[in-house]
């Protein structure tokens, strides 16, 4: 995939797998024609060591690969990205640690793959589903924002956390942004669900919700049937016997509705810091609210260094769209989404130019995961496409679910418009902004990402990563080997989802595919690709066609065993205990059970032009 044309530009270096309009010029060479002549060299790279700059970090929530105009859409308009790529460094073998959100988000912020924080569940759901569960990042994780608060940056987060709220109490905050290196924080601390958009289908349970649904009718049946049998003279049961029926049936609905049916109420609620602003969410103006938040937090930041996490709500589900782009697209909600989000990166990008920050802010933009290919309406696709990758959201393995976006832009410092080939995790960027802050990663326990610094910049050729494990939440379903040497880019499957229906492309029968169980197919001997070659994993490899079969997969299981090796015992994040709603958990705006405000007034609404 070229980044201009289909002929590679002079100096464009294969052998490296760095593509693009200048080749890698090191630091030798960089600094003599700084020394010489005062100015950058020809691709406009700076190569100095010392230079502090602003980070700005963009991650979108459930976007493909192939959703975005510079890795090849050519339907959906997003012009912002495009040019954020043209200006800096398009990533093509960017991988998420995670198919879905909370441990993707974990990794991020943290460069630890998640089952070393305990984050990443043995059982379902893989992501925490309510607001007031207990579980969450543990308060002894050192994140990116905490190592580079303590190097003078003010630190923001603004949008979607998804990582636990509190422990004990209601207002311990334990796993909170603010407790988590974050020096403001604005933006929902679960997600975006369907629950928070009257009208769409619950998101939260459905299977559960429909069973106490049924239960409740049972139950309400037999006390119909006990009440007419007395009174017709059919039965003589004791009037307590059936007024107890029907007080236990009461209370089971009172507890099972208490917790679900108000889940718009429990689990839709805007924060600001500690405090809950709006219960729940106004679904037409959260757009509005969190670009006002991102720009704010640039403007009352420019004169000193800042760290800017932008989490977008975009573009999971509902994929609630503004007006301004509703209809607009060529992709019904899930485009008009898409272009929405670009137009909110563009006006952020536009406030770092404004601020004259453009040439000291280190950019980066993402996806937390591949797209969903389950979400649909009727027969129609509700979610993202993943280009020619296998799979999605959810699925450990498969590289739909993990193979997403990666753009990073430093003008000056990094060269323009190229393309990156080599294998790069998003737990790189927690040791690459540290590095840039001036900070040292934690030496008391293992990062698993690598500062790629040098990698942007053109000194070094190759990806520090070897071996990369994929998790199905805790569960190892496959495992990348790049041989830096050939350049073949190995991937070994243990475990793959069974789809449905058969030779479907997704788990059409469940909302997500699973990571055990009857669901999966445990492979033996596992299924290898060559992704150099076979990068949508069509033409698996056997014995016969690939000569280094045996050698490949001793080298991987090697790898697995020295990786598990590291592996140490942790509390669960996700178990059922953590992950179940606490009445005494909820954040709440007023007097609990009656969570309901808005204390945003209409002058925090923003009027932006397209």
């Amino acid at each position: 995939m070229e980044t201009s044309g289909s002929t590679p530009a002079f100096g464009a270096r294969k052998e490296g797998r760095w593509r693009g309009i200048c080749p890698p010029f090191p630091r030798l060479f960089t600094v003599t024609y700084l020394a010489l002549f005062g100015l950058p060299n020809a691709c406009g790279v700076f190569a100095i060591p010392d230079i502090k700059p602003n980070i700005v970090l963009m991650l979108a929530d459930d976007l493909g690969i192939g959703d975005i105009g510079c890795y090849g859409n050519n339907t959906i308009r997003t012009p912002n990205i495009d040019q954020l790529a043209k200006e800096g460094v398009k990533l093509t073998q960017h991988i998420a640690t995670a198919s879905i959100c909370t441990p993707s988000r974990t990794a991020f912020l943290t460069g630890r793959y998640p089952i070393r924080s305990g984050m990443s569940a043995r059982t379902e759901p893989r992501v925490f589903i309510r607001t007031g569960s207990s579980g969450g990042l543990p308060p002894n994780e050192t994140t990116f924002a905490k190592l580079l608060q303590q190097q003078g940056y003010t630190t923001g987060l603004i949008g979607k956390w998804h990582q636990g709220v509190s422990c004990k109490s209601r207002n311990d905050h334990c796993h909170h942004p603010l407790n988590h290196g974050f020096d403001y924080f604005y933006g929902t601390p679960l997600s975006f669900l369907n629950e928070c958009q009257s009208g769409k289908d619950s998101e939260i349970s459905q299977q559960l919700r429909a069973a106490c649904w049924s239960y409740t009718h049972l139950i309400s049946l037999l006390v119909f049937t006990l009440l007419l049998g007395n009174i017709s003279g059919m039965t003589s049961l004791k009037w307590k016997a059936i007024a107890f029926v029907a007080v236990c049936g009461i209370l089971f609905f009172i507890t099972w509705f208490s917790c679900y049916g108000f889940s718009r109420y429990w689990d839709c609620i805007l924060m600001k810091e500690h405090i809950v602003t709006e219960q729940p969410i106004k679904a037409e103006n959260v757009t509005f609210k969190i670009l006002k938040e991102a720009i704010s937090f640039i403007e009352r930041n420019k004169q000193g260094l800042f760290l800017l996490f932008v989490s977008f709500l975009h573009v999971h589900t509902p994929c609630y769209t503004t007006e301004l782009f509703n209809g607009k697209s060529r992709h019904g909600l899930y485009g008009d989404n898409v272009e929405e989000m670009d137009w909110m990166v563009g006006k952020i990008l536009t406030a770092i130019d404004k601020e004259g920050l453009r040439d000291n802010t280190f950019v980066y933009f993402t996806s937390d995961n591949g797209g969903s290919l389950e979400l649909r309406e009727g027969s129609t696709q509700c979610g993202g496409w993943n280009s020619i990758y296998k799979g999605g959201k959810g699925m450990g393995g498969w590289e739909g679910g993990i193979h997403v976006p990666g753009i990073v832009r430093w003008p000056g410092m990094i060269p323009v418009n190229i393309s990156i080939d080599e294998p790069i995790s998003l737990m790189d960027i927690y040791p690459t902004v540290v590095h840039l802050a001036g900070a040292s990663v934690p030496q008391d326990r293992v990062i698993d990402g690598k500062n790629q610094i040098a990698l942007l910049q053109g000194e070094v050729k190759h990806s520090e990563h070897e071996f990369l494990f994929h998790y199905c939440g805790a569960y190892l379903h496959a495992v990348r080997w790049y041989q830096k040497e050939s350049g073949a880019l190995w991937k070994v499957h243990y475990v793959t989802p069974k789809f449905h229906p058969e030779g479907a492309s997704a788990c059409y029968n469940r909302k997500i595919c699973p990571c055990f169980g009857d669901g999966v197919t445990h492979h033996n001997p596992p299924l290898l690709f060559d992704l150099s070659r076979d990068p949508s994993e069509a033409n698996p490899l056997s014995p016969t066609t690939e000569p280094l079969f045996n050698t490949i997969l001793s080298h991987t299981e090697r790898a697995i065993r020295e990786h598990k090796k590291t592996l140490t015992p942790v509390p669960e994040q996700l178990d059922i205990y953590n992950i179940i709603w606490k009445p005494w958990l909820q954040p709440c705006c007023g007097a609990f059970p009656f969570c309901w405000c808005d204390d945003e007034t209409d002058s925090n609404a923003i009027n932006i032009q397209i």
